[in-house]
């Protein structure tokens, strides 16, 4: 369908798609293709759009002229969509004449329109720059918050009372089920699972860059308040089962080795590493649950239901289990929900909103302490990232690694 023939219903869609719904309430669904094309700068400096564009409509205009290209439509001022314009054959005196002059073609004196096939660059590439390089800033950053939070796990430790003299501050949750000893290691399993499965997805996207520094910095940003939070209010233990490492009473090398096992073994109970107390305040298990649950349903197609469902009762039943192992206050599990879910959520609405990435008196979401880094890391991207998907090697390298010569090497894309 060309874009003159769009109903307001489709407009919207197209403006929901760009990530600018910022403008469906001031055309209040009475926008039409073609009024979407003669939109110009004028338009935007009067009420209302006036009062939504804080870049007087430059981004919109410009995504406008991109959708005029993509159709091969120039607006004139006959009305008349661009194209070669071929008189049929005319035999004087001819019923037929009269007839192939007067048939309805869609324009008139007999004329039919074809299109005009222009080969244009790759608009999507251009909308969206892959720039690695950002994603390798991205994650230097997630490292270091890693870093940062093992180091401040084992700073911590040493300030833990013992359980003998402060023993577990009073859980609801905890009053209603008893410990499960196992349960910590199925919740651990489960975060495993997903994490293995959001890689395993990520590796397979098309702008696997752009996703993994969105990435990298939720999830560095999420362990930097951590930090903050465990070092600030140091709880007591959760239960009286708990076993902590010794004390080192400033042993800068013992130290150093107990941070350099607990980063050799993910931070994991399952594998030994994790035997410091003190880091409840919230709870890191509870985000990683959390947040690769997020990222696996936002970038994956909608029709893949029983994928995201799957992956969420993975998710749900991980959470549960931390409670059910006594492994962390419900106030941990809750604050860490919360946090992540928020970040994760602006973050996703400020890249999708063209309009919330230039700050402004009307942008209190420019105000956030990492709002430069977020214009850094999406500052060439324009509007949602496609669900796009195709294989890491070429079937041409594939073949050739191989030894077998191949026919086709397409991409899977599925939207």
């Amino acid at each position: 369908m060309e874009v003159v023939e769009w109903s307001p219903k489709d407009v919207l869609a197209w403006l929901t798609e760009h990530g600018m719904q910022e403008y469906t309430d001031a055309f209040q669904n009475k926008l039409d293709g073609q009024g979407l094309l003669k939109l110009s700068q004028e338009d935007f400096q009067r009420p209302p759009l006036s009062l939504v564009a804080s870049d007087n409509g430059q981004q919109l205009l410009e995504k406008i002229e991109t959708l005029k290209m993509e159709h091969h439509i120039e607006v004139h001022k006959n009305g008349h969509a661009n194209g070669h314009l071929n008189m049929g054959s005319v035999n004087a005196g001819s019923e037929n004449d009269i007839h192939n002059k007067t048939k309805r073609t869609g324009l008139a004196n007999g004329y039919r329109k074809e299109m005009i096939q222009i080969p244009m660059p790759e608009l999507e590439q251009l909308r969206f720059s892959l720039e690695w390089w950002k994603t390798g800033v991205a994650f230097l950053y997630a490292l270091s918050c890693f870093l940062l939070t093992t180091v401040m796990i084992s700073v911590v430790h040493e300030r833990v009372p013992p359980k003998e003299e402060q023993p577990p501050l009073p859980d609801k949750f905890f009053d209603y089920f008893n410990r499960v000893e196992w349960a910590f290691s199925i919740c651990e399993i489960n975060g495993m699972i997903l994490v293995g499965l959001w890689l395993v997805q990520w590796v397979l996207m098309k702008y696997k860059s752009i996703v993994g520094r969105r990435f990298f910095f939720i999830v560095g940003t999420l362990y930097l308040y951590r930090c903050i939070t465990m070092y600030v209010t140091t709880l007591p233990v959760p239960g009286m089962h708990f076993s902590c490492s010794p004390k080192l009473f400033g042993d800068m090398e013992a130290q150093f080795r107990r941070i350099m096992k607990m980063i050799a073994g993910g931070g994991l109970s399952i594998t030994g590493a994790h035997t410091m107390c003190g880091d409840y305040l919230y709870s890191g298990h509870t985000v990683m649950l959390t947040l690769t649950y997020l990222f696996i349903k936002e970038y994956s197609p909608k029709r893949w239901w029983l994928y995201h469902w799957s992956c969420w009762i993975l998710s749900i039943v991980g959470v549960f289990c931390i409670l059910l192992a006594h492994d962390h206050y419900t106030v941990d599990v809750v604050v860490a929900y919360y946090i992540t879910t928020r970040l994760f959520w602006w973050y996703h609405t400020m890249a999708n909103q063209e309009v919330l990435k230039e700050p402004s008196k009307t942008n209190f979401l420019s105000q956030v302490w990492w709002y430069k880094f977020f214009r850094f890391l999406e500052s060439n991207v324009q509007g949602i990232v496609p669900h796009t998907y195709d294989l890491p090697l070429s079937w041409s390298s594939i073949s050739q690694f191989f030894g077998r010569k191949v026919k086709y090497s397409r991409l899977v894309t599925d939207t």
